[in-house]
């Protein structure tokens, strides 16, 4: 593409060295430039792209966007902002794909993952030939690959967009992170409909305060033009975002929950250890997700199909399809006469929602091994010992990611909000799993939470294998051995 017609769609402050110059790719890192790219300098929390603006020219960049003018003999497009500036020029260069692409995106702190593989599978069964973009996977032209972050870049972003076309995409179900909507990285992706699952304590390590996290939730549903919206109103937060939509003029506004005004509510809910079963109506869906918050999961993927114009004949066939995702609710079974469910629960929210489900399957006592990341939201620490302390019989309080941070700072701060409850503490982590398991009795349940999917533990700077799921196989194994 032509540098002239990005100048054209970015619409600088100023130009600096204008020249005819042909651009072949969009780069944000500088060691990701290759020749001909034009590199965006973008100011970071930890780091500035302005500084990585000679390297990026030493890999083959031929112009640069940046914030400020660089003593560089280089065209340099100057904008108020690099990053906002990314998805512009990403969609300009890509050609537009969300606009060939029916998307539906979902957003709130939990659910967001099951919710995006329900949906997927219900395009799968209507024919739409999806592709999925969310924190387990990604998979563009059916093929998975793994995701670096929940919602990528602006510039990976279309680029993977316009790879689903190219692989025979018709359509694509995505997670849209707070952090994504945030840093600008979806400004140019036009959703054919959004869905709002919940708001609770996440993040504010990075958005300081509930409202300014419902607020960066919030303005994804005000991006371009009209999108039609499917709101949970059993969360306060989604009540108080239909409203602000309507109050605005929006019409395509659905709400779902539990509640008896909800525009679509479940007439009938039946859980077991077998899953779950709802009646919305006419449609009937039976499914093998276990739990409460499953069932929320469920109405949101309803609510979605239903604004995309699928039929109820898909969305049965689709539902029934999804076994299980990885890291969610999902259970390790050696033979062993316990259950060991091991999920990603990592919010106060999302723990309270996997114990109080996993308490309507124990036939004996309730076992919580969890832990909190390092250098990540401090507030939600105490809370979640909390609430571990209190719906469990047994909780074992252990490191998680402790990243920069030391394990045993996170621990402390966990233990401030369990007060007189009696826990157990063991940092290692395989350790405290194997406590835990060796503990069990028949009947009774075994929760693993916080890191879910997750293949590694990061712990001072270096990612270690670690996988809750196959280490918990692995004792399993070893204590069959024993007995």
């Amino acid at each position: 593409m032509d540098l002239e017609r990005l100048i054209a769609a970015l619409d600088p402050v100023d130009v600096r060295g204008r020249a005819p110059v042909e651009v072949r790719d969009l780069a944000y890192d500088a060691q990701a430039v290759s020749d001909g790219s034009l590199f965006f300098c973008v100011p970071g929390m930890r780091a500035d792209g302005h500084d990585f603006a000679p390297a990026a020219l030493e890999r083959g960049a031929v112009a640069l966007v940046v914030e400020r003018p660089l003593e560089l003999e280089v065209p340099q497009l100057i904008v108020d902002s690099a990053r906002a500036s990314m998805a512009v020029a990403a969609d300009a260069f890509f050609g537009q794909p969300t606009k060939e692409l029916t998307v539906a995106g979902v957003t709130g702190t939990n659910g967001k993952t099951t919710t995006c593989f329900l949906v997927y599978e219900i395009l799968v069964a209507a024919g739409r030939c999806p592709g999925l973009l969310g924190t387990v996977e990604s998979r563009v032209g059916g093929e998975a690959r793994k995701m670096v972050r929940t919602t990528p870049e602006a510039i990976d972003l279309q680029r993977l967009f316009r790879a689903m076309i190219d692989g025979g995409d018709r359509s694509c179900v995505m997670e849209a992170s707070s952090h994504a909507i945030e840093l600008h990285r979806l400004d140019r992706v036009h959703f054919s409909a959004l869905a709002f699952t919940n708001l609770s304590h996440d993040h504010l390590d990075f958005h300081e305060t509930m409202e300014r996290y419902f607020t960066a939730k919030r303005r994804i549903f005000l991006l371009g033009e009209e999108t039609p919206a499917a709101i949970n109103i059993d969360d306060p937060w989604g009540r108080r975002l239909a409203a602000d939509l309507r109050t605005l003029g929006q019409e395509q506004v659905l709400t779902f929950g539990r509640s008896s005004d909800a525009d679509l509510h479940a007439d009938e809910i039946e859980q077991g250890s077998g899953g779950t079963r709802i009646r919305i109506g006419e449609l009937e869906l039976r499914s093998s997700l276990c739990g409460a918050f499953n069932a929320e999961n469920l109405l949101t993927a309803v609510a979605l199909a239903r604004l995309l114009g699928i039929e109820d004949g898909a969305i049965e066939t689709g539902v029934a399809a999804l076994v299980g995702v990885p890291g969610r609710f999902e259970t390790v079974d050696r033979g062993q006469e316990f259950a060991v469910v091991v999920d990603y629960a990592h919010t106060p929210d999302a723990l309270e929602r996997v114990l109080r489900a996993a308490r309507e399957l124990t036939r004996g006592r309730l076992i919580c091994v969890f832990g909190c990341g390092g250098d990540r939201d401090r507030e939600k620490r105490p809370l979640m010992g909390e609430i571990a302390a209190g719906l469990s019989d047994l909780a074992i309080v252990t490191s998680d990611n402790p990243r920069s941070e030391e394990p045993q700072t996170i621990v402390d701060q966990i233990l401030e909000g369990i007060g007189e409850a009696s826990v157990e503490v063991e940092l290692d982590r395989r350790t405290a799993i194997g406590q835990a398991l060796s503990e069990a009795r028949p009947g009774e349940v075994v929760v693993i939470a916080g890191k879910g999917h997750e293949q590694g533990q990061e712990i001072a700077g270096q990612v270690l294998p670690f996988d809750d799921r196959e280490v918990a196989g692995e004792l399993l194994e070893e204590l069959r051995a024993k007995r």
